[in-house]
């Protein structure tokens, strides 16, 4: 970046947010580009960073293609991007399924009105994770008692190994319909891969695989535009609450609460954004701003990534209760065990592109999912025993962070061959996660509105509201729940 004094030269030069408005872009987009050195910036006596009419005419061109425009977006975009999707890995695509096919639309309505609700809950824990500079366990470990955060950590890796071991035979199940290959093989190469991929490679290369994998989930939007659904019948299930007092649709309900808001995505998103802030630090350090600067940009950013990634999963969760409902409850399928199980009935009554699409999904979100469900519980646990972690160190310098992650998927592999249905353990552990979650969520809040510990960015009014919500959400359903168990 040049410095060059005020007023010097012809040339007319705009301010970041002038740029950004004349571009058409996001302030976010338009500052990545200055660090990435896509743009030419110069630096004034004063301190403030200016981008040269020629710049801004050329952005602006470059983002009339809308592909460009998306694809810088999608660069951008970081740790609540990527939790977003992973949220509707393949065991919660079998669990959205499961209900889907059971209850038909009556349940679409969750996937609006818990969307306030996950963006709360997300930002909070980027919040903690940005101003902290800690993971989660560790920040919790710091206000509460060790033993308490020690159970949590436990459950949470046990729920993680059940979901990996759920994943991986619904990848390799999904691999077998396309192509012929032996379902044991097939788990044990994507096992492979997923350790692989999160060993030997770098942080800042492994988020762009991952972000790259996010858009497989978009499969299974297409495949709800192919089955042509009743738009009008859809949006008035999805607008309008349709509440059943039943042991089963209230044990559904927590389950898809605890798929979509799911403690194994709290840890990821307060240690991805420690993470991202080792990387940020070096772009942050070329802008030359104040530390304050630094975190209101960082919190803005964050808000964001975290939006795009939670609309994302709950886009996707809405299209597969569209698609299921409308292809398989529809026509008398009501029971459904496996997302590979969803696949297979869509074919003869969707045709092959439906197929198609929803198995190719299953094995892309799962290499998504598998990575994050085992680094979630390895962030906790080394946080918990003070080793070094964080997927930029090498295995040599963070090896107990590392052995969680793969001794998580090795337990979760082992699942498929001990012939544990993983599904039915999935759907309980859903139904678990939910009820987990409450006392998280209720620590989570009081963190983020700790001025002790968060200083002046505690959590927004809105943040307070849906973060409160939720909590009250889950234990009107716990409570509902053990009614009915009891009557």
């Amino acid at each position: 970046m040049e410095s060059i004094q005020n007023g010097v030269g012809e040339e007319k030069f705009f301010s970041i947010s002038e740029f950004r408005r004349r571009a058409g872009i996001p302030l976010v987009v338009a500052r990545k580009l200055i660090v990435w050195g896509e743009v030419r910036a110069i630096k004034t006596i004063d301190g403030t960073v200016q981008v040269a009419e020629t710049e801004v005419i050329r952005v602006a061109e470059l983002v009339k293609n809308p592909r460009v425009k998306f694809r810088l977006f999608l660069r951008t975009l970081g740790p609540g991007l990527v939790t977003g999707a992973s949220d509707d890995d393949p065991s919660g695509i079998g669990t959205y399924s499961a209900v889907g096919a059971m209850f038909g639309l009556s349940i679409l309505w969750m996937a609006i009105w818990l969307l306030p609700m996950m963006m709360a809950i997300q930002e909070v824990c980027a919040r903690i994770g940005i101003v902290t500079n800690h993971g989660l366990a560790g920040v919790l470990q710091r206000h509460y008692k060790k033993k308490i955060v020690i159970i949590i950590v436990s459950l949470l890796i046990v729920a993680n190994i059940v979901n990996i071991g759920a994943d991986l035979g619904a990848m390799a199940a999904s691999l077998q319909m396309l192509v012929s290959v032996n379902f044991y093989v097939a788990a044990i190469f994507f096992a492979i891969l997923s350790i692989a991929c999160e060993v030997f490679i770098g942080y800042h290369i492994y988020v762009r695989i991952l972000k790259w994998l996010c858009i497989s989930v978009l499969a299974y939007i297409v495949t709800g535009f192919i089955i042509h659904p009743s738009w009008r019948e859809i949006f008035h299930f999805a607008i309008m609450p349709q509440l059943v007092f039943s042991e089963a649709y209230i044990f559904a309900m927590i389950a898809v609460f605890g798929t979509s808001i799911t403690p194994y995505l709290f840890f990821w998103q307060a240690s991805e954004e420690v993470e991202e802030n080792r990387i940020r630090i070096k772009e942050l350090h070329k802008l030359k701003q104040k530390g304050t600067e630094r975190l209101k940009f960082r919190i803005r950013r964050m808000r964001t990534d975290v939006s795009a990634g939670m609309l994302l999963a709950n886009i996707v969760f809405f299209f597969i209760i569209v698609t299921t409902a409308s292809v398989l409850h529809q026509n008398g399928i009501n029971k459904i065990d496996s997302a590979q199980q969803a696949a297979l009935a869509l074919r003869p009554l969707a045709g092959d592109h439906a197929f198609f699409l929803f198995s190719f999904g299953i094995i892309c979100t799962g290499m998504l999912a598998v990575p994050i469900l085992a680094g979630s519980g390895a962030y906790a646990f080394a946080e918990i025993m003070k080793w070094r972690e964080g997927l930029e160190e090498k295995f040599s310098r963070a090896k107990g962070f590392y052995m969680i992650i793969i001794l998580s998927v090795i337990f979760g592999l082992a699942l498929n061959f001990l012939h544990i249905n993983p599904i039915t353990a999935l759907y309980y552990s859903a139904f678990i996660n939910g009820v987990i979650a409450l006392p998280l969520l209720i620590a989570i809040m009081i963190v983020g509105d700790d001025r002790r510990i968060m200083g002046v960015e505690i959590n927004p009014w809105w943040v307070r509201v849906f973060g409160w919500f939720s909590i009250i959400f889950i234990i009107c359903l716990i409570i509902a729940a053990a009614i009915l168990f009891f009557m």
